[in-house]
């Protein structure tokens, strides 16, 4: 019924269509992603900070070899876990494919669950100065020294506005906003006001939200438990014996995989391991349903209702008559 789309379907809005299919971790994305492509000429692009890491699969929930040669995914596996990516590279790229698609007649869907990165996609980055490697390394020196917490003092001395959005362990950000202050002489807080143009794709956002938060804690639980079985510790062992990955690089902090590596440090044993994996994902979920709060114009849906792949299904069809 849908094997193609041929332009705008509008009257008002000439915009291309794009679906964004966001939501916390263990809500179900992937599965409804799968179930929209069997029935839409959608092209699948991946929203995620962890799936652009080759060689994080288990840990980052990544969908099967099979899956992905029925269903390919687009910004799955592009980078080393020795390279950091950013938010402003995710937007280039996904900008790059989104245009692929509709050149194609097809309708990109976005699905993940990194916030940072869809809000990057859609309403743009400041212009801010580009990465300089030398200063990064500088920091993440001091931080071995002195740890984040220091230089997230630090920044709260010279970028309070910033240091108050910005967790105290969450290395990323705390770097690139003093590299922001070292390079540019100016506040990341300064230089992120300036208005949003207007994006260029017509979109419909589906956001998976479980009223249940209890379910979704245990599919977490379930998950992890499957990924333990399934051999995640020895994907983790695989990468340290790279020699060139270190606990500061970002696809090493990612949920999981740096509890993984800290057991492997001797922090703690394989329950211990388990136990903060969990508890790690669930405040990664919390701080996923603060952001779906903002979003205020997404369909939300319920992943644990019967009928949400329907509701969905209508949606897109809506998006497409």
């Amino acid at each position: 019924m849908y094997a193609s789309y041929n332009g705008p379907m509008s009257a008002t809005d000439q915009r291309p269509p794009a679906i964004f299919l966001m939501g916390p971790t263990a809500s179900g994305k992937t599965a409804l992603a799968l179930r929209l492509a069997e029935r839409f000429p959608v092209d699948l692009i991946s929203v995620d900070s962890a799936l652009v890491y080759r060689g994080l699969d288990i840990g980052a929930a990544k969908p099967d070899a099979a899956t992905l040669a029925q269903f390919p995914h687009r910004l799955i596996d592009i980078r080393d876990p020795a390279q950091p990516y950013s938010a402003a590279e995710f937007r280039t790229d996904a900008l790059r494919e989104m245009s692929a698609t509709t050149a194609a007649g097809r309708i990109p869907l976005l699905v993940g669950g990194t916030g940072l990165y869809f809000r990057a996609l859609q309403y743009g980055l400041s212009d801010l100065p580009e990465a300089d490697p030398a200063l990064r390394a500088r920091l993440a020196d001091e931080a071995r020294v002195l740890g984040w917490a220091a230089l997230h003092a630090r920044l709260g001395e010279l970028d309070p506005a910033a240091a108050a959005r910005i967790r105290a362990g969450d290395a990323q950000r705390i770097q690139r906003a003093l590299e922001v202050i070292a390079l540019s002489g100016k506040t990341l807080s300064a230089q992120q006001g300036a208005p949003p143009q207007r994006f260029g794709y017509r979109v419909l956002k589906l956001a998976l939200i479980p009223a249940d938060r209890a379910a979704l804690h245990a599919r977490i639980a379930a998950r992890m438990d499957a990924m333990l079985a399934q051999g995640f510790l020895a994907e983790v062992q695989r990468l340290r014996a790279r020699g060139d990955l270190h606990g500061d690089l970002p696809a090493v902090r990612a949920v999981g995989y740096r509890q993984a590596w800290q057991h492997l440090d001797g922090e703690f044993d394989v329950a211990q391991l388990r136990d903060r994996a969990i508890f790690a994902t669930r405040q990664l979920a919390k701080r996923q349903f603060t952001w779906l709060r903002g979003e205020l114009d997404a369909r939300a849906l319920d992943p644990l209702a019967k009928r949400h792949t329907d509701v969905a299904e209508d949606a897109v069809a809506a998006l497409l008559a």
